[in-house]
């Protein structure tokens, strides 16, 4: 799956007071796939900005393997430093497929589209912990995704609710913007991640 197959949007902010955001996206082509995922560095500022720095690294280096594995490397990776909270989803080429997995409290939606058929929007079950401090269990979940899907990811700087900003006929990136503007509570860093499933490239 090229980049093609998905529109993307994404807008954020870094905390009040600070010029480096800890809020960090990832989004990586590989073979068979595409990985896109959010990543919250614990606390504010230019640790939190390398914690997420290293762990997008990883992610990239490694984007074709499995997310419990991926979420596993940057667990090792993290030890010495300040920890992460992730969500992460990968889209497979040829399969109409979605994982996705978290660890922490970067929330994740995914809003049906009209071209669904019969099936409601889903909510990322998040697991407890930080990545590279604390995680105990880590489960992938996989969905059958169709055009016009779509997946919107938020970290803990976006207010809960902003599922009813995902208007099927905006593009991504308003979406995106949309949801930062209504929903951030302003004392945090923010970033708002949204991908559309187009379909495979003929």
């Amino acid at each position: 799956m090229s980049l093609q197959a998905l529109e993307m949007g994404i807008a954020g902010h870094a905390s009040p007071q600070e010029t480096l955001s800890g809020d960090r996206h990832v989004l990586c082509e590989f073979p068979g796939g595409v990985l896109v995922g959010l990543l919250d560095g614990l606390g504010h500022g230019p640790g939190a900005e390398e914690a997420a720095r290293l762990a997008s690294e990883t992610l990239v280096e490694h984007a074709q393997e499995s997310l419990v594995s991926l979420i596993s490397r940057c667990h090792e990776r993290l030890r010495p430093e300040r920890g992460v909270v992730m969500s992460l989803a990968s889209f497979l080429y040829g399969q109409g497929m979605m994982s996705w997995a978290g660890v922490g409290n970067v929330e994740g939606i995914l809003v049906r589209g009209n071209g669904t058929p019969r099936v409601e929007d889903e909510t990322l079950l998040v697991r407890p912990g930080v990545v590279g401090i604390r995680v105990r269990y880590l489960e992938a979940e996989v969905l059958a995704i169709h055009p016009g899907d779509t997946l919107v990811l938020a970290t803990d700087g976006i207010r809960t609710g902003f599922a009813a900003r995902v208007a099927r006929a905006l593009p991504a990136q308003k979406v995106a913007e949309q949801i930062l503007l209504h929903h951030s509570k302003g004392t945090d860093d923010a970033l708002v991640l949204v991908a559309r499933y187009r379909g495979e490239e003929p």
